[in-house]
C-alpha cells in the first residue's frame, strides 16, 4: 500500500543496499543489513556501511529504525544526522555484530530515540492478554 507515493513497507530486499542521505543530500552510505529483535519481534536497527570499497575498510554503525525515513524521489532513505555525528558515533566491526541491548541503548540516545523496549511501545501480544482481546470482538 502506498499513500502518497510513499511506500508503507518495504522489504528487507529494497532496503539492504539502500542509499542513505542526510537531511543536507549529503551520502552517507549504504545500508548493509537489518538485524532483528527475536526475544520482540521488531526491527532492532539497520546497520548502516559507511566508507571502504565492496565492504573493504568501511564502517559499520547502528541505526535506529525510526531515524531513517523514504524519499522515493531521491530513491534514498533518510538519516537525519550530520557527517560530524556520525564521525563521532561508536561503530563496530564487521565480525562482532552480537551486540547488549545496553550498548544499543546507548546507540539509540546517541541519536535521540529512546529505545522501542524502554518506552512502552512493546504491547501484550494476543496469546497474553485473551480476555481483552475476546471483550474487544465482543463490543
Amino acid at each position: 500500500m502506498v499513500i502518497a507515493n510513499i511506500p508503507l513497507f518495504l522489504t528487507a530486499r529494497t532496503i539492504k543496499g539502500g542509499k542513505v542521505i542526510n537531511m543536507a543530500g549529503e551520502h552517507l552510505g549504504k545500508i548493509e543489513d537489518i538485524m532483528i529483535d527475536l526475544e520482540n519481534g521488531r526491527v532492532a536497527y539497520s546497520v548502516l556501511s559507511v566508507g571502504g570499497f565492496r565492504c573493504f575498510g568501511n564502517k559499520l554503525f547502528a541505526v535506529p529504525c525510526e531515524a531513517l525515513s523514504v524519499r522515493p524521489h531521491k530513491q534514498a532513505l533518510v538519516f537525519d544526522v550530520a557527517k560530524k555525528i556520525l564521525k563521532e558515533t561508536e561503530d563496530f566491526d564487521k565480525d562482532d555484530w552480537l551486540r547488549t541491548r545496553e550498548w544499543l541503548v546507548n546507540i539509540y540516545t546517541c541519536y535521540g530515540y529512546k529505545s522501542y523496549w524502554q518506552t512502552g511501545v512493546l504491547e501484550q501480544t494476543v496469546k497474553e492478554r485473551p480476555g481483552e482481546i475476546e471483550a474487544e470482538r465482543i463490543s
